[in-house]
This record gives C-alpha cells, sequence and structure tokens, in this order.
C-alpha cells in the first residue's frame, strides 16, 4: 500500500458510511477481517458481521461529515487521522459533537482492510 492507495480506501469508507450500502462496506474488508470500535472492546469478526454492526445503528443520512488522510504508510499497515462531526440535521447548521480520530488499518495485498482499530476522543467538555 502506498499514500495514494490508502486516499481511496479512506473514499471508499466515506461512500459506505454515507450510503450504508451493504455491498460497499463489505467491499472493504477481507472475509475474516477484525474491526475494533473501541479499543477496550473486543473485535467484530468477520466481513458479514462488519457489515451487520455498522447497519445496526445507522447515522441519519447528512448528519455528519469526517475528514481523513493517512499520516504514516509502512508497507500493508497505514495510521490515519481526521476529525468527524454530527449535526442535529441535515441542514448542518447546527453542530452537536466532535470526534478526532486515529485508525491503524491492516490491508492484505489486495487492498482490503484484515484489520482495522479505531480510537477516538472528544474535545475537552463534550458529553458522550
Amino acid at each position: 500500500m502506498d499514500r495514494a492507495d490508502v486516499v481511496n480506501w479512506l473514499k471508499a469508507y466515506m461512500h459506505a458510511w454515507e450510503s450504508y450500502s451493504p455491498k460497499a462496506i463489505g467491499d472493504l474488508f477481507t472475509e475474516d477481517a477484525t474491526y475494533s470500535f473501541h479499543p477496550y472492546d473486543e473485535p467484530v469478526t468477520g466481513r458479514k458481521a462488519i457489515v451487520d454492526a455498522w447497519l445496526k445503528d445507522p447515522d441519519a443520512p447528512g448528519t455528519f461529515s469526517a475528514d481523513y488522510a493517512p499520516i504514516a504508510v509502512d508497507g500493508d499497515v497505514a495510521v490515519v487521522n481526521g476529525r468527524s462531526h454530527y449535526f442535529k440535521d441535515s441542514s448542518r447548521s447546527e453542530p452537536t459533537k466532535e470526534w478526532d480520530n486515529i485508525f491503524v488499518i491492516d490491508f492484505d495485498k489486495d487492498g482490503r482492510c484484515r484489520s482495522f482499530r479505531e480510537w477516538y476522543v472528544a474535545p475537552r467538555g463534550q458529553t458522550d
């Protein structure tokens, strides 16, 4: 993987999040991928389980935005940083939450994610 490959994967990740298309979500991951939504929780294991987890509690369309970029790429592993913003409704006029995110993503030879680990931090004073 190089930086451009990671950027393209992140674009597909955003498309999957915005569309909540099971196919778009599944295409990001290997069959046996693991996804850690939180560092202290057991990871979700397997493509189908990851798709199901994404679809379990979807964000309303247009109520979020995000911008992610790789900060390090070493072989098949990328470290990504970005911000995600949430809004009261699709007008995006009233922000409700913001997160700074770090992802550690391990890719297979075909550019699919085989391991995704996520950390997110809210600004001081923001409650969950």
